[in-house]
């Protein structure tokens, strides 16, 4: 399948991609990240070793979408969530009235 990966097209097959990972050590998995075999590596790691480019040239989401078309199981990273402010039991039953606790 064709494949475009920092403007330069690919064409590459789940085949290929499974050979040029085998033997290749994961790294850590800090942000998006591809399933090959029953690895899990960074999608910019996965996107070097298939390109043979430099990690700088693409970003993490052009690996994904190529490696989602090719069938690969891919995670992205999951926005972190606000901190909450812990309520009193008053201000709890309040906000679920939808009133605000006279102090």
């Amino acid at each position: 399948m064709r494949c475009v990966i920092a403007r330069f097209p690919f064409d590459l097959t789940k085949l290929g991609v499974l050979e040029s990972m085998k033997g290749v050590k994961p790294e850590e998995v800090v942000g998006a990240s591809v399933i090959v075999g029953r690895r899990t590596y960074p999608a910019k790691q996965v996107g070097q070793v298939v390109t043979r480019q430099d990690r700088r040239d693409f970003s993490a989401a052009e690996v994904l979408r190529a490696m989602t078309q090719l069938g690969f199981t891919c995670r992205d990273v999951a926005p972190a969530a606000a901190p909450t402010l812990a309520l009193s039991p008053l201000q709890e039953a309040s906000a679920m009235l939808g009133t605000v606790p006279v102090a």
